[in-house]
């Protein structure tokens, strides 16, 4: 009959861990809150960045819209003319 353990075995667990396993599970509860203070400002800088390009390129593509739609209208005008007209003034 097999035997079932509910424990891990800590032989094999241990086998594995090195020297930088070791030290990184030591440093690691020193590490993470200067991670997380850096990391939120970095964070919050990324997104100022982003905001900032996002109004920039709204004003940008409201200028092609309208750019366009002026060239649209100015070619519904001319398709709107009469054909003698058009073959008049060279179109």
């Amino acid at each position: 009959m097999a035997s079932f353990k509910i424990t891990p075995d800590l032989e094999n667990i241990t086998e594995g861990l090195s020297l930088p396993g070791i030290i990184a599970i030591a440093v690691l509860p020193l590490a993470i809150p200067l991670v997380a203070r850096f990391g939120k400002s970095i964070t919050k800088t990324a997104i100022k960045g982003g905001i900032i390009v996002y109004e920039k390129s709204k004003g940008l593509i409201s200028g092609v819209s309208e750019a366009f739609e002026d060239i649209v209208a100015e070619a519904k005008a001319e398709l709107a003319e009469p054909k003698n007209v058009r073959q008049i003034q060279g179109r």
